[in-house]
């Protein structure tokens, strides 16, 4: 047991149980036992780091708190500074004190004591605060100070208009004539990664191009270049993605591979041909997001203990439903996760592969050839599988190729963008399946969200007033037991109060009530209040049970999820 963890122990940060599912974890993943704690949520980062500095006698740095002399800044090259996660902090006698994140990586220190060629000492700090103080300090990314790289750009005035306008033949001219983008891209990548954005969106307009990153689901505009950087911006992503970059007119999609930091990443990117240009989105893939288990989805006691008994079913389709950007693949690969083990096959049919999951057959839709999700089903059938994962239900003949995959004795996962767990019910029965074909086959619908997870960092004790709490549907004694929390903004969470996300969930069960109500094709309504005379906790119900526990706000839930009658 390392000494940090019996010093997070001794105060009571986590659980000796928590620390044995983490040591089993880090085990099998092959990653560290601190590195487990903050992916499982069990510990943060500061409370590691400063757990380290106390069991190694080390100075804990907040470096929100701390502005480290241009002339210290100077003393270690940039490149050595973000390869090795490391920021100087001051220097005296020939000893350079920097602030680093694992301190057992003695190697890293030879290193720096080799390049340098100083003393070094250490003082701690998470990770994600190094990265970030790294940016202010050298530019690059911190909020304080202009991209060094736009400002070259503006300030050098580089033509790019030649490489916009020519036929762009040769992807090694523009690689060569363009090489401030090669870096520009690059850092816009780094960027997005290091904030935790899901996607860079890259839009051309009458004068300028507008760079946004989804963080948490929501939009945020980054930068705005000049126009005239456009035609190298996108040959530059067109190259990295394998694209043609002499079609602009046809919306193209390609797939790049980067590596960030230790990380490698895919990202997934599309081109739209617009009035003003071609709109550039990049979806950024992290494997990370799909390794963890059903436990870390968010659901509560009682029905992560159903989920988990029906997704050890042997047969039936369990369906999961929400609008795009819920959550659905996450869900549904941390069950597969779970059930991915030796003794079982498991194919599944995408449109397109997202993820990569060793040990599961992943079949993509293409559409080119004729390889739709009917014809990949009617084939999977043939490989004797035991679980099989339909990207989406689009068609009635999708819908009853998985219907007859499920009574032939397999289990069937597969996703509806329906709004509730009801509504996919009656979705399936208006695409043209029958009624009692519906019945027989599907044994469960999970319908979800992501709510926004008020900021560690800064959250505080909120009081709302008792017209807000009777709106939102909290009684007096909720009210009285609950914990409501607000984030009042920190450099943690870019001031927004929020970080991170997690689901909501309404898990609607088909029992024979309601096999019977499906059958006589009731309607949505109907279906909605037997469920929840039977028991389930809408999607609303669970959010404000997330808010009384001071996870998310009142605000927050009124984004994702609407109060019905029923509630």
């Amino acid at each position: 047991m390392a000494d940090f963890t019996k010093i997070l122990l001794k105060l009571q940060k986590i659980s000796p149980e928590q620390l044995q599912e983490a040591e089993k974890l880090a085990k099998r993943t092959g990653q560290s036992v601190s590195d487990t704690l903050v992916k499982l949520e069990y510990a943060t980062p500061e409370d590691i780091t400063k757990a380290m500095a106390k069991g190694m006698g080390l100075v804990y740095v907040d470096l929100g708190q701390t502005r480290v002399p241009a002339a210290v800044i100077e003393l270690v090259p940039e490149s050595v500074a973000r390869e090795n996660v490391i920021l100087p902090l001051d220097a005296e006698d020939g000893t350079l004190r920097v602030v680093c994140s694992n301190p057992y990586d003695l190697d890293m220190i030879d290193k720096l004591r080799f390049i340098l060629n100083r003393k070094i000492e250490l003082a701690l700090a998470p990770k994600e605060h190094i990265l970030e103080a790294i940016n202010k300090a050298y530019g690059g990314g911190g909020d304080d100070d202009p991209d060094s790289m736009l400002q070259e750009f503006t300030d050098t005035a580089i033509d790019f208009t030649e490489a916009e306008e020519s036929d762009l033949k040769d992807a090694d001219d523009v690689d060569a004539s363009s090489a401030p983008i090669v870096k520009f891209v690059n850092l816009m990548i780094g960027e997005a990664v290091q904030l935790r954005a899901s996607d860079i969106h890259v839009e051309p307009f009458e004068d300028r191009v507008r760079i946004r990153y989804r963080i948490d689901g929501r939009l945020v505009e980054r930068d705005s270049p000049p126009k005239r950087i456009l035609g190298a911006l996108l040959s530059r992503i067109k190259i990295l993605a394998r694209m043609d970059i002499a079609e602009r007119r046809r919306p193209q999609d390609g797939r790049i591979k980067v590596d960030v930091g230790k990380k490698q990443l895919d990202l997934r990117v599309s081109m739209l041909p617009t009035n003003h240009g071609q709109s550039c989105v990049m979806r950024i893939l992290d494997k990370d997001n799909i390794k963890i288990g059903v436990r870390q989805l968010g659901l509560s006691e009682e029905c992560y203990r159903e989920f988990r008994n029906l997704i050890r079913r042997p047969n039936g389709i369990i369906l999961v439903t929400g609008p795009t950007g819920s959550g659905k693949t996450t869900s549904l690969y941390a069950a597969l996760n779970e059930l991915n083990k030796p003794d079982k096959k498991i194919i599944t049919a995408e449109d397109p592969v997202e993820y990569y999951l060793p040990g599961i057959n992943q079949v993509e839709v293409r559409h080119d050839i004729g390889l739709d999700f009917a014809r990949i089903i009617r084939a999977m059938l043939r490989q004797a599988p035991n679980v099989i994962l339909v990207g989406e239900m689009r068609d009635a003949e999708t819908a009853q190729m998985g219907i007859q995959a499920s009574l032939t004795g397999h289990l069937v996962f597969s996703t509806l963008h329906t709004n509730d767990a009801p509504g996919a019910i009656t979705r399936m029965v208006d695409m043209g399946v029958p009624s009692y074909l519906v019945a027989s086959s599907v044994i469960a619908v999970m319908a979800q969200r992501l709510v926004r997870v008020v900021c560690a960092k800064c959250k505080q004790p909120h009081q709302y007033s008792d017209e807000v709490l009777q709106e939102a549907g909290i009684s007096p004694e909720m009210a009285a037991q609950a914990t409501f929390m607000k984030g009042k903004g920190c450099s943690n969470c870019q001031g927004g109060g929020y970080r991170g996300r997690l689901g909501v969930y309404e898990l609607m069960l088909i029992t024979s009530k309601m096999r019977e109500l499906v059958f006589e094709n009731k309607a949505t309504q109907i279906l909605r209040a037997a469920a929840i005379s039977q028991g389930m906790d809408t999607l609303y119900m669970d959010a404000m049970r997330k808010v009384c526990k001071g996870i998310t706000t009142i605000e927050e839930v009124y984004r994702v999820a609407k109060k019905t009658e029923q509630d």
